[in-house]
């Protein structure tokens, strides 16, 4: 699903936020559950206003590299706007590959290498011990520096074997608890979007709008 993109004069800018992403689907999704919230508001990625670079994740927690995104776009745009961090939490590794998770094996986004490592390091684990979860903080930075964040989970555990041909990243290890035996790569992405930690991220920020107000606009 390609962008469009948009001419930013043409834009109401109490009535518009910017989502801190350049995929399509993502938008499409935090469009759909946020927009209820705050009707009337229109949702645009950031990536359809032009080319920025992405600001360097300093955190080391997913609510504040979700911080530093949304900040970054306020920044580089002026909208307020929304920006996601999420990872994968594994308990017997002490919390990694956490706010590392993208490059974890060094390189970002080598989803083949990040899986390898991780199964490396999980090398004989028991079952009981390999439990895991996906974690998301999704980021809302109006125009007037306040600050609103929302969190989720997605509960599960690591399997041995990579399986499943959807989703990317760690989804062919990750055994969600809400679909037993299958793995997040196994599911169609309408069951994925049901369950997943992006899902309960943007439904505990949803939970904190009022629909009157809310649109970003300077009080």
């Amino acid at each position: 699903m390609a962008l469009e993109k948009i001419d930013v004069s043409a834009l109401d800018r109490e009535r518009t936020i910017v989502v801190a992403t350049g995929n399509m689907h993502k938008l499409v999704e935090i469009e759909a559950i946020l927009g209820k919230a705050l009707p009337g508001v229109r949702f645009v990625a950031l990536g359809q206003l032009g080319d920025f670079e992405d600001p360097e994740e300093t955190g080391t927690t997913f609510v504040e590299n979700a911080i530093i995104k949304a900040e970054a776009a306020v920044a580089a745009t002026g909208f307020s706007a929304i920006a996601d961090d999420s990872g994968l939490v594994v308990d017997a590794l002490g919390g990694e590959p956490g706010v590392y998770s993208a490059r974890y094996a060094g390189v970002h986004g080598d989803d083949a290498a990040n899986n390898a490592k991780l199964l490396d390091k999980l090398d004989g684990t028991p079952d009981a011990q390999r439990t895991a979860r996906f974690m998301s903080v999704i980021a809302l930075i109006r125009a007037n520096g306040e600050v609103l964040t929302g969190t989720g989970a997605c509960e599960g555990s690591i399997a041995h074997v990579a399986r499943g041909e959807h989703g990317f990243g760690y989804d062919p290890l990750f055994l969600p608890l809400d679909t037993p035996g299958k793995t997040m790569a196994e599911l169609t992405p309408e069951e994925k979007n049901a369950i997943s930690h992006r899902y309960h991220a943007l439904m505990d920020l949803s939970a904190q709008l009022a629909p009157e107000g809310a649109s970003g606009a300077e009080e």
